[in-house]
């Protein structure tokens, strides 16, 4: 039976024509009772895996306690969540949400708050969220164009060209916005020296340096924060998919040493800090030790030099378990036949399959996976 043509959910997303009804680590099983091997992780979101035991645990134990009781009041999940993120950060203070989009939403306030000033500075490519603000600032047109016109005042510099990033920034220039590696605009990671032209040319124009880190976050290229990889510490960072491993949060973190922006009143989230998601969250930030990131960086080189030696494959990019494969051929394809043969794989644009697999995949799967992809390029 055809989902989508009976479905009352209105049709914003182009989904194939599967159900899954669980999932246990790296493995989804739909309502046929189909095993796939997950190297989507609900786009980079399960990042310890599909039912880990230790967000599971500390989610159901606070849902025996308390859902939810606004921002009107502390909770100690949210409190917990935010010393957390401030220690790996080095010094923050955190604003939750429940989404990437609402995290960006909040940066951008913030920046405008804090500096006084209304001009972003965005990378084409780049893709921030599907609200107004956040795809004011995303560089892809074929997500803008639709909805123009968007807000003003956005520039947008070529990635990793410095000229083109001097140009763009001025005086007028409140917040620099960009993602250590550009996820949805093709897998591409940004150079150190350009990352750090950014720092140099935020902190000379009075702006605020801002990563989005929703989809580079969290452990996913093999640190915590990708900044870290990069030796350039932003002013502030967004978070959310792999936060609480499959529940909906989001986080604005400002570091301590960044301009004061937020008073009380200027933002707001009603679900935002919400007990059982922050509770799932502290889970998985104490999960995410030394030897898993370890872990990480090792199964993503191994990703990587066996996705090199595929058939079809013209160059893979990326870092960590955040990859994206070149391919000769449309992507969409190949991600087709991957799901017949039991493997979920993504796209990051026509010809790029994008690879987010749970952070905790084994070798056995990844070698599972590679197998498959060599079947379908073949």
């Amino acid at each position: 039976m055809n989902t989508v043509a009976v479905s009352p959910v209105l049709p914003v997303y182009a989904r194939q024509d599967l159900t899954f009804v669980r999932g246990e680590g790296a493995t989804l099983v739909d309502a046929d009772g189909r095993a796939y091997v997950d190297f989507l992780a609900g786009i980079a979101v399960v990042g310890l895996g599909h039912c880990h035991p230790a967000p599971l645990a500390a989610a159901q134990a606070q849902l025996e306690r308390l859902w939810h009781v606004s921002n009107l009041y502390w909770s100690e999940p949210m409190i917990a969540l935010a010393e957390r993120l401030s220690d790996r950060f080095g010094g923050a203070r955190a604003f939750f949400c429940n989404s990437g989009a609402e995290a960006v939403e909040a940066g951008l306030k913030y920046a405008r708050k804090a500096t006084g000033k209304p001009g972003v500075v965005s990378l084409t490519g780049s893709f921030h969220g599907r609200t107004l603000g956040a795809l004011s600032v995303t560089g892809q047109s074929g997500k803008r164009e639709a909805f123009e016109p968007l807000l003003p005042h956005v520039s947008f510099a070529t990635p990793n060209d410095a000229d083109s990033l001097a140009q763009a920034v001025s005086e007028e220039t409140g917040c620099i916005l960009l993602e250590p590696v550009q996820g949805e605009g093709g897998v591409h990671e940004l150079d150190a020296g350009f990352v750090a032209e950014t720092r140099r040319l935020a902190d000379e124009n009075g702006a605020v340096l801002l990563f989005d880190e929703v989809q580079t976050g969290v452990g996913r290229t093999g640190t915590f924060f990708a900044w870290e990889r990069l030796g350039v510490r932003p002013d502030a960072v967004t978070l959310a998919k792999g936060l609480a491993n499959g529940l909906p949060i989001g986080c604005l973190l400002v570091g301590d040493e960044a301009p004061e922006g937020f008073a009380p009143g200027d933002h707001a989230s009603t679900f935002g800090g919400n007990p059982v998601a922050c509770a799932a969250a502290n889970a998985v930030c104490d999960e995410l030790t030394d030897d898993l990131l370890a872990g990480v960086t090792a199964t993503g080189l191994a990703l990587t030099a066996g996705l090199r030696e595929l058939p079809g494959v013209r160059e893979v990019r990326g870092a960590g378990l955040l990859l994206g494969a070149e391919l000769d051929r449309p992507a969409s394809e190949v991600v087709a036949q991957c799901a017949g043969r039991g493997l979920l794989v993504g796209t990051a644009g026509e010809s790029v399959l994008r690879l987010t697999p749970p952070l905790v995949v084994t070798a056995a799967e990844v070698d599972q996976a590679l197998g498959t992809l060599e079947e379908v390029l073949a």
